[in-house]
């Protein structure tokens, strides 16, 4: 199953594509969708486009079968989330136009899965996604992000589908 990991931002979306076989994890590819601050009226229309524009080329190029979004992070600035929540709604809808299911997971529980700590920096986010996959090239901390939510989702689908297979069993 190929797995598309969504770390939403206004700025910097990144994104992670990984290949999951049995326990086995793949790195695909990764990448920032980027949108430029300007200073005219609309210029949140014109992100949000742009992010979607590029997101739905990633979606395109590398055919997903499961996509994954991290939860926004709420912080003091209401203005900020407020964006940040929009650009999170791109991240949803994208994957969602394609016919995909959208796991969603708070960011302690992606740092957990990956790094074994709920509270762990970004850079040990960052050095556990790099010692999944040696020899890749990350294009930065918002793709690092995004392969790590990949990685959680794809745990958490094997876990649901060994959880259906024992249920399976039991009622046989």
């Amino acid at each position: 199953m190929r797995v598309l990991g969504i770390d939403p931002g206004l700025r910097n979306l990144g994104w992670g594509i990984i290949d999951v076989v049995g326990s086995r994890l793949t790195h695909v590819a990764n990448g920032i969708c980027h949108s430029e601050r300007g200073d005219e009226i609309g210029d949140l229309a014109l992100r949000l486009v742009s992010l979607h524009s590029q997101l739905t080329e990633v979606l395109r190029a590398y055919a997903p079968e499961s996509a994954a979004v991290e939860h926004t992070f709420v912080n003091k600035d209401a203005v900020a989330t407020l964006k940040l929540g929009q650009a999170r709604g791109i991240a949803l809808l994208v994957p969602a136009q394609f016919g995909l299911t959208v796991g969603e997971y708070a960011p302690n529980a992606v740092k957990k899965c990956v790094v074994g700590v709920g509270h762990a920096a970004k850079q040990q986010v960052d050095h556990m996604v790099k010692l999944q996959f040696p020899g890749v090239k990350i294009a930065g901390p918002d793709a690092a992000d995004a392969l790590a939510i990949a990685i959680c989702h794809a745990h958490h689908m094997q876990s649901a589908g060994r959880l259906a297979a024992a249920v399976k069993r039991a009622s046989v």
